[in-house]
């Protein structure tokens, strides 16, 4: 490589990912490649520069000195780019819009009102991001994230939207041949039961009848489910009782697609956690950005009110 030759801007990327997470695998997931993949860039790398960028030990990867000072110039390079490259395409598409959040969120709740934000916000254009993955504002080139998390990993500026409750919910068809009329009822239906990440084990059967201090029955069935949109999914089909999760479910529940048999006061509740708005720094001066947030905030206070 002559001294005026770059590396390519592949190689930077998966050299800077590798050394910012200390892990080819890590890497190659965030990257969307293999980590046998990651690991031939950072070796075609080091081969071009005649340097070793890293420490390969049996259980650990670790930055040479010269890695080290590399990956300080290559991280402020990429930043610049990004930061340049979302710069540029604000002036050529000033209503473009990108945000982020979780599948569950995306699916539940924004997506049926989002044509709402467009009427009142005409010309705008909304790129939704929908990740369960807690994603780099800066480095992704996203505008607004909206994360269900504890205040302290939203961050100071974030806007709190709303907490969750849950409570049983079930198609109208279900509780017409199945009698619910108290919690002890559900030992004739099928539950729905949530196989989630460790945090949302408050949204799991046994919790819930823990909470409502009532003995869990042995049900008729059991259908468990790694996504939660999936859980509504076969609620709303007639498969079984599931824990809603309010409000994600409350348009549901207006349009009768779903029902609470008990009632809106046999709720739990996640103390820890709630959905905030997060703005990325770059983007907060723009007046899409604001109109969002602030279409945000009267939906839910509309809907509060209701």
């Amino acid at each position: 490589m002559t001294t005026r030759e770059l590396p390519s801007l592949d190689l930077l990327k998966g050299f800077e990912a590798a050394a910012r997470l200390l892990s080819f695998t890590k890497a190659g997931e965030e990257l969307f490649l293999t980590q046998s993949a990651i690991s031939r860039q950072v070796q075609a790398l080091e081969d071009q520069l005649g340097i070793k960028l890293f420490q390969r030990r049996t259980r650990a990867l670790l930055l040479t000195e010269e890695g080290e000072r590399y990956y300080k110039a290559v991280r402020v390079a990429l930043d610049d780019l990004r930061a340049a490259t979302a710069s540029v395409r604000a002036v050529g598409h000033s209503a473009i819009l990108t945000v982020s959040t979780t599948v569950t969120f995306a699916s539940l709740w924004l997506v049926p009102r989002l044509a709402t934000f467009q009427s009142v916000q005409q010309g705008a254009q909304v790129r939704l991001v929908a990740e369960n993955r807690l994603q780099d504002l800066d480095r992704e080139s996203i505008d607004i994230a909206v994360r269900y998390c504890p205040p302290a990993i939203a961050g100071r500026g974030a806007t709190k939207l709303f907490g969750e409750r849950v409570l049983p919910v079930a198609s109208p068809q279900l509780t017409a041949r199945v009698k619910l009329a108290q919690p002890q009822d559900l030992a004739r239906a099928v539950l729905l039961e949530y196989e989630g990440v460790p945090h949302t084990v408050w949204l799991t059967w046994s919790v819930w009848f823990e909470t409502m201090k009532v003995p869990m029955p042995t049900p008729l069935g059991t259908l468990r489910f790694t996504q939660y949109r999936q859980i509504i999914q076969a609620a709303v089909a007639g498969q079984g009782v599931a824990l809603g999760r309010v409000p994600l479910v409350d348009k549901l529940l207006r349009a009768k697609e779903l029902v609470a048999p008990f009632g809106r006061t046999q709720t739990t509740a996640a103390e820890s956690r709630a959905y905030y708005v997060v703005v990325n720094p770059r983007s907060a001066g723009r007046a899409e950005v604001r109109a969002f947030i602030d279409w945000l905030q009267e939906v839910v206070a509309s809907e509060r009110a209701r």
